[in-house]
């Protein structure tokens, strides 16, 4: 009925210095969005792939009952709900790494690249552990700075074969209990066979799941209603102090965003995803079902990826509305593609992305792999490009994180002092908002998104947040007219459930 890999022996094997191989389960495809139905408990989270150009939206992954949560709040980590460690001048990101340094994975190269290791998210304000910046802005939602889940269990896809498997890693649990423990090989099998257990279990659950209804219904509920928290002056009279930064020579160009929010009630927050998703099929969508709040996201950009070493990013600047047909979504694109403005921006910030990579990355490994291209969302066209390197040998997925975060794409030029203005300008902390969310494997791939196009549910309340970039010869009110663009999947999504 199913075939385990790799088998008991084989795994004993290749446990050369305790490096670890996962253990397997190939099982029947089916979408990811209707398996996560079977397993969307809170501290579980759907990475998934819905739509795009294969090479960015080939993966999925589904984790859940995770072996240990981190979670970081105003200088303070707590573990698992309980223990609490203040940090002095210690960096988060090292305690991140510390937890999972004496694990050591072994990666199939014939399974997706996430087999096991950290998936969560950082809030914008994580940037605050990395850089010095001002705090003026209201922290209304008091959301955590990061909220991480160590998963030893997944179920993975890859969409471009049509295949998933069921993915455990053996001996996670135990190694980070007993940190200076060797395991013999006695114990490594009492471990493998506590693993396939859990596969078996796991892979049991999925074929009873035929049973379930995936069908989402609209809401019979009374309609929701928006909540635009910024007037259209208060929003354009923050852009004309943003261009007064720049006539004054202190930036050339910051993203500044709004909010809009609105009571929920008891709808499912699932059933947002599965509107969402289908409104605005994106390559890095997300539901994450965290114990604090909730992320529903489409998000369309990726902040950075590594995988084997290779490290890249794909920064999106430059937006319009699609057309009504073809040829007014051709005439956008060659509209958007000629635009001085936008090409100046655009060009800007690539350098910037270049900058950040060339801090973790080989010297001249630095390529534009795609430059200026086009991609069509549901509701905007945006100019998206590629920027590789190769990861010098002394850095990792963290330093990584640490040059790169938040993306400059949702700041600004030049990025410290743009997060400045914005912590001045804007009147509530971004939270998860161009934040970035995704994994960080034991074997050293990682791969985050941009926290844009994306609900943020605490409390029963569903907040959205767009923003738009502004340069010197920016219109104040076509900028706020450009973040509604940008708001209008998700502010559909709340108008059908």
């Amino acid at each position: 009925m199913y075939n385990i890999l790799p088998h008991k022996k084989k795994f004993l094997e290749n446990l050369t210095a305790e490096k670890v191989p996962p253990i397997t389960i190939e099982i029947p495809f089916y979408p990811p969005s209707q398996l996560f139905s079977l397993f969307c408990k809170e501290n579980s989270i759907l990475l998934e792939s819905v739509k795009g150009p294969q090479k960015i939206a080939r993966y999925s992954f589904i984790g859940f009952n995770p072996c240990l949560i981190f979670k970081l709040k105003n200088g303070s980590i707590e573990i698992n709900n309980s223990k609490r460690l203040i940090l002095g001048s210690e960096n988060p990101l090292t305690f991140m790494k510390l937890i999972t340094s004496n694990y050591k994975q072994i990666n199939n190269p014939l399974l997706p690249p996430f087999q096991g290791g950290w998936a969560g998210v950082f809030s914008y304000d994580f940037v605050r552990y990395l850089e010095r910046i001002p705090e003026e802005s209201k922290d209304d939602l008091n959301i955590p700075d990061a909220y991480f889940m160590l998963l030893d269990k997944l179920i993975v896809f890859d969409h471009s074969k049509g295949k998933s498997w069921i993915i455990v890693s053996p001996g996670v649990r135990k190694k980070i209990e007993y940190r200076e423990k060797y395991f013999n090989s006695s114990e490594w099998s009492e471990m493998y066979d506590e693993a396939e257990y859990e596969l078996v279990k796991i892979f049991n659950k999925i074929f009873d799941y035929k049973h379930y209804n995936f069908n989402t219904k609209k809401s019979n509920k009374k309609k929701i209603e928006i909540n635009y928290e910024m007037k259209k002056i208060e929003y354009t009279d923050m852009v004309m102090k943003a261009k007064e930064y720049i006539a004054a020579g202190d930036i050339f160009q910051a993203n500044l965003s709004q909010r809009v929010s609105a009571f929920i009630e008891e709808r499912n927050p699932y059933d947002l995803y599965l509107i969402l998703r289908d409104i605005n099929p994106s390559p890095f969508a997300a539901f994450a079902n965290l114990s604090e709040y909730i992320i529903v996201s489409s998000s369309p950009e990726r902040l950075l990826k590594i995988n084997n070493n290779k490290i890249e990013t794909r920064p999106i600047a430059g937006t319009r509305p699609r057309g009504r047909d073809k040829s007014e979504d051709d005439f956008m694109r060659e509209e958007l593609l000629l635009n001085e403005k936008e090409r100046a921006e655009h060009i800007m910030l690539i350098d910037l992305e270049r900058n950040d990579l060339g801090r973790v990355s080989e010297y001249g490994s630095i390529k534009v792999d795609e430059l200026m291209i086009t991609e069509d969302y549901s509701h905007v066209i945006h100019i998206v490009s590629n920027i590789k390197g190769l990861l010098k040998k002394d850095k990792d997925c963290y330093d990584a994180i640490r040059a790169a975060f938040p993306g400059g794409t949702i700041t600004g030029v030049p990025k410290v002092r743009c997060m400045e203005i914005i912590e001045e300008l804007e009147p509530v902390r971004r939270g998860p908002y161009t934040g970035s969310l995704g994994y960080i494997s034991f074997s050293g791939n990682m791969d985050l998104n941009i926290i844009i196009r994306t609900f943020v549910i605490k409390d029963n309340i569903a907040y959205v947040q767009a923003g738009a970039g502004i340069v010197a010869d920016s219109n104040p009110e076509r900028e706020y007219f450009e973040t509604l663009k940008k708001a209008e999947a998700l502010i559909r999504t709340l108008e059908i459930i």
